[in-house]
């Protein structure tokens, strides 16, 4: 399959990949011939990018980091217990407690994690972008512990650190909708509403019998940055909890890779590019090339153009070298089609991708 920016998409295209809403139901299922209806449907949606069916890539396969029955419950959880909580009264206070079901749905989701040898972070299942918030909770949560098994944590330390990626944006239950979803740029006014979301998810979770208190934690410094330029304190490097840095670089790619109904997702190489911007001043560089390194910045099915002059598609990642995938060729330096064959640009060194091509047009015609 093809990974294929929407507004490249064609008639006669067939899904490759399910495409669901926030709420884990299937919006569309994979095989579906796509018509102009549908896409433009699509396109209101403020869906990015889709998966295709393509004879080129019929062999390429994009699995996901969690089985399907656990995605489903993970955001179903998430859902309901949110859900609940927006509006209700007597939350900040103690008054109100989470469903004990989040524990059991970590248990679940570091018990799928275990089954990959070499996790890494991958683009997700396509969503809609009716309510962001769920799906990421779940995106943040899941990428936060690919670093932080990757950084070598013990199993309970995991749970603490997914836990409270898991539950990092709690707070914006009590955030009115109207800001939460605008469209445009927030007042000041509302950015300090915004803002307050940190403080909120720490009273909540810190009053929680089954929620570490560092998990509480994770919540408040979030969006605290090294150089003190973050919120809601303003707390510098040494002063911020090791958790929340790994959930800071996190989220910060979580938001910069997905669609919005106020901007258009990033690909994972120019979000890894921005936030290295900030390496040393907002994010700890050891912590972003570790990021880097297990992140695959050229997801599987994306096209490029190699400084061979070449262009393909990324066919196969190595998690040992995520930047240096292997890429199928189809067309030669002059842009003339050739007979397929693969370079692994983790052997080929001289070589570099050097452009990402946002076309929709299969190679060959869609299966």
């Amino acid at each position: 399959m093809r990974l294929v920016s929407v507004n490249r998409l064609q008639a006669g295209m067939k899904l490759g990949k399910k495409i669901y809403n926030d709420e884990g139901l299937i919006l569309l299922a994979d095989g579906v011939e796509l018509s102009d209806p549908l896409i433009k449907r699509l396109a209101k949606l403020d869906i990015g990018y889709i998966y295709i069916e393509d004879s080129f890539t019929e062999d390429v396969i994009i699995s996901g980091m969690l089985q399907d029955e656990t995605r489903n419950q993970a955001l179903k959880v998430i859902r309901n217990q949110f859900q609940q909580m927006s509006g209700a009264s007597g939350i900040t206070k103690g008054f109100y407690h989470l469903d004990k079901k989040f524990s059991k749905l970590m248990d679940n989701i570091l018990d799928d994690m275990s089954l990959q040898e070499d996790p890494m972070i991958m683009l997700l299942d396509m969503h809609t972008t009716d309510n962001y918030l769920y799906v990421h909770s779940l995106n943040v949560c899941l990428y936060t512990l690919v670093l932080a098994i990757a950084h070598g944590y013990s199993k309970e330390e995991l749970r603490v650190i997914g836990l409270g990626a898991l539950l990092h944006d709690i707070g914006k239950t009590q955030i009115p909708i109207k800001i939460v979803q605008k469209p445009g740029l927030l007042s000041e006014e509302e950015f300090r509403h915004m803002q307050a979301h940190t403080e909120i998810g720490y009273r909540i979770l810190k009053e929680e019998p089954n929620i570490p208190l560092l998990a509480a934690h994770c919540a408040f410094q979030h969006h605290e940055r090294i150089d003190g330029s973050g919120y809601p304190r303003g707390l510098t490097g040494p002063q911020i909890h090791e958790y929340a840095k790994w959930l800071g670089v996190a989220d910060s790619y979580d938001a910069m890779t997905s669609n919005r109904i106020y901007k258009k997702a990033m690909l994972p190489h120019q979000a890894v590019e921005a936030l290295y911007v900030g390496s040393g001043t907002l994010y700890e560089q050891k912590q972003l090339e570790l990021f880097r390194d297990r992140v695959a910045i050229y997801p599987l099915g994306l096209t490029v153009t190699l400084s061979t002059g070449e262009s393909g598609v990324v066919v196969k990642i190595d998690p040992s070298t995520p930047h240096r995938p292997v890429v199928r060729i189809f067309k030669g330096a002059e842009g003339e089609e050739v007979v397929p064959f693969e370079r692994d640009l983790s052997k080929a060194l001289s070589v570099v991708i050097v452009d990402v091509a946002d076309q929709g047009e299969p190679v060959h015609n869609p299966t």
